[in-house]
């Protein structure tokens, strides 16, 4: 009995050992996790959040000198750059002050400053597939492109779908005047600045080559398949799970009971990638005289593929709007769906276009030809480098280097990364630097002339609403 109680109590004794161990082991991993937190382990947060730039690879410490140009004289900018004014124009007469940004990173995903052209890079909070850094990595491709010609910038970025910094929490507000942030696409009830998408430099994840590869590949399958051979319907493939839109339009597919002209395919990209994307080549997608543009939770990137393939673009009321999209017109580079009412607006485009193929074509042409020709590479680095030197012109203080800032280069970006990711970034690298100055910027809009425009476009999907009213061909 004596021996049980005392096996019973040593049993107890270890037990409570173990325990007071375990609690120490706790504490002391909690603390590690604050101190990391509270930035006091600096290498440690480095390595976490800067793991695309670990690598032994330094940057040249010299700044880049300013390139020169022969001629003074340079091209006009296509139309879509004069939206730069307007996106700019909430800052134009307060200017920028660096309380401004620190109140938009709130928000923000990264920091990107600039100075003496050298890039440094500042992570507040992880992104969906890398966003960030193809961001960041298009970015320094633009100073290879253009060395020394851009000023000192202090920004920040947001990287998700759908603006943040709304019109109407700045209407009744004491402070009336917006942070900057700097994002993907825009909205008319927001004030987001809006800048080039990471695919122009690939997207990896969905196998999507950069921008300058995958046109070349889009221009070849257009010469495979005229028009007039092509399929007499409307197709669009895509993630159906993204946006109420998406879902809907799955009601538009063909059934035993109704043909709405439209085939629509729904893709797992999941299960796309387990197969080695042998379905989704977007170079083999330009088999309809028909393409429709759908959003998802925002803006779709898709949109750019869609107009490339010559065949006639069904956009489906957009709500939002990237960086070139605003000056497409309807009825001249692509076909406006009414998205109330999305299936019959859809089989009314197809007998309209199937009945005036010589107008849906020019329709699908004048849309590629406005991605080919005004959408080439040296046009997005020229619209960056007007965006960014217009935004620079505001800022009311001298940028600086943050204290936690990485300096990154495109030989750091390079080395830290592999397989595909690698490829992408090799493939899309700028090896020489422009042999033009960038194109002369055109004016901002009068609000005469604006309002002219927009009404314009109004007016455009005011007449095929009344055709499909009519039903007038």
């Amino acid at each position: 009995m004596i021996l049980r109680q005392r096996k019973t109590s040593l049993i107890k004794s270890i037990i409570g050992f173990c325990f007071i161990l375990l609690s120490i082991l706790a504490l002391t991993i909690q603390w590690m996790n604050m101190s990391s937190d509270t930035g006091s382990v600096q290498k440690s947060n480095k390595v976490d959040l800067f793991a695309e730039v670990s690598c032994s690879i330094k940057c040249p410490r010299a700044s880049p000198n300013k390139l020169e140009f022969s001629s003074s004289s340079s091209e006009s900018c296509p139309e879509y750059f004069r939206w730069i004014h307007e996106d700019l124009r909430p800052w134009k007469e307060t200017g920028i002050t660096r309380e401004m940004v620190e109140r938009a990173r709130k928000v923000a995903h990264i920091r990107i400053v600039i100075v003496d052209g050298r890039v440094y890079f500042e992570k507040y909070k992880q992104t969906f597939q890398k966003r960030d850094v193809v961001t960041l990595w298009g970015i320094l491709q633009l100073l290879k492109f253009y060395p020394g010609m851009l000023p000192d910038l202090d920004f920040v970025f947001e990287c998700g779908d759908q603006p943040v910094t709304q019109r109407s929490d700045y209407e009744n507000s004491k402070d009336t005047v917006p942070p900057p942030l700097f994002r993907y696409c825009g909205k008319h009830s927001s004030f987001d600045i809006v800048f080039p998408d990471w695919s122009f430099w690939g997207w990896p994840e969905l196998n999507m080559r950069p921008w300058d590869e995958l046109k070349k590949e889009l221009q070849q399958s257009n010469e495979l398949i005229k028009w007039t051979e092509r399929v007499p319907y409307a197709y669009w493939k895509g993630n159906v799970v993204l946006g109420e839109a998406r879902r809907d339009l799955l009601k538009c597919n063909v059934s035993k009971k109704q043909d709405w002209n439209a085939r629509i395919y729904g893709l797992q990209w999941g299960l796309e990638s387990s197969q080695g994307y042998k379905t989704s080549a977007l170079a083999t997608q330009c088999t309809h005289r028909y393409k429709i543009y759908v959003e998802g939770l925002a803006w779709s990137v898709s949109q750019k593929y869609i107009l490339a393939c010559d065949s006639m673009a069904l956009s489906i009321n957009p709500h939002f709007y990237d960086f070139f999209t605003r000056s497409l017109l309807p009825t001249v580079h692509y076909w406006p769906i009414n998205e109330k009412n999305k299936c019959k607006s859809i089989k009314f485009a197809v007998d309209w276009g199937n009945k005036n193929a010589k107008k849906a074509q020019e329709i699908g042409k004048a849309g590629s030809k406005f991605v080919y020709e005004d959408l080439e590479m040296k046009y997005i680095y020229d619209y960056m480098f007007h965006l960014l030197s217009e935004y620079a012109k505001l800022l009311k203080y001298r940028p600086t280097v943050p204290r936690d800032a990485v300096e990154v280069c495109s030989d750091t970006l390079i080395c830290s990364t592999k397989g595909i990711r690698k490829k992408y970034r090799v493939h899309s690298m700028v090896h020489n630097v422009s042999s033009s100055k960038p194109c002369t910027m055109p004016p901002p809009w009068s609000p005469a002339d604006l309002q002219d425009f927009i009404e314009r476009k109004e007016n455009l999907t005011k007449q095929v609403e009344l055709w499909e009213e009519t039903q007038s061909f």
